[in-house]
């Protein structure tokens, strides 16, 4: 018999005032789901990852430039964002909330 996982995530209001939080919520083979709260971001935070990476928004809004393009994002909307693909996080409001989900399988 095999038993379910289960959880919850977090609430936005958990996001911390400035930066971000990550929560590991399950790894399974090569795919990683977390769940990100973000707070005010101070400046700009570059990315270049080596994994894949699909993003949606639960709530907030954020602003990230992707291959010299703004992206606007609000509740809802989601972006996938290949391995090695460099991206910058521009701004986020206070208790954006994301659920990220990382393959790294190549």
């Amino acid at each position: 018999m095999h038993i379910p996982t289960r959880g919850r995530l977090l609430p936005s209001s958990d996001a911390p005032v400035n930066g971000e939080h990550v929560e590991d919520i399950i790894h399974v083979g090569d795919v990683a789901i977390e769940q990100i709260i973000s707070g005010v971001i101070d400046e700009p935070v570059d990315y270049d990852q080596d994994h894949d990476e699909w993003v949606v928004l639960l709530d907030g809004t954020a602003e990230l430039e992707v291959n010299g393009e703004t992206l606007l994002l609000i509740q809802g909307d989601w972006v996938l964002l290949p391995r090695r693909t460099p991206h910058r996080l521009i701004r986020t409001t206070q208790g954006t909330n994301w659920l990220a989900v990382h393959v790294t399988s190549q």
